[in-house]
């Protein structure tokens, strides 16, 4: 699949244990933000925050999505997110399976 038109992207961010990852995922899924989303297990984040050395424990949460999506899902995820500066790492997806990226673009295409 060419990637130039649509292009796809693998966002990050990461959700404290007490969030309820399902009601995120599902609510990116239903906003058509994202075709999927992964939540992973708990698992320990050190960090430096306002001069001091912070551990906590976080879920990874990765979400796969098209570039014209990136900047609704963005908004929509500081929206319902707990942190004040959550993490937002966007990844271009450089190659995939033709089948696969056709359906993260189906699947986020809005009505």
């Amino acid at each position: 699949m060419s990637l130039n038109e649509p292009r796809f992207a693998v966002v990050l961010t990461t959700i404290p244990p007490e969030m309820d990852a399902e009601d995120l995922a599902h609510t990116l899924v239903a906003d058509r933000l994202a075709a999927c989303v992964s939540v992973l297990p708990a698992m320990l984040s050190v960090y430096r925050w306002s001069g001091a050395i912070e551990t906590a424990t976080e879920r990874q949460v990765v979400v796969k999505t098209t570039s014209d999506c990136v900047g609704a899902l963005r908004e929509r995820l500081h929206a319902l997110h707990p942190y004040e500066v959550p993490e937002f790492i966007v990844l271009g997806i450089a190659d995939g399976s033709e089948a696969y990226l056709g359906w993260v673009q189906l699947e986020t295409r809005r009505p």
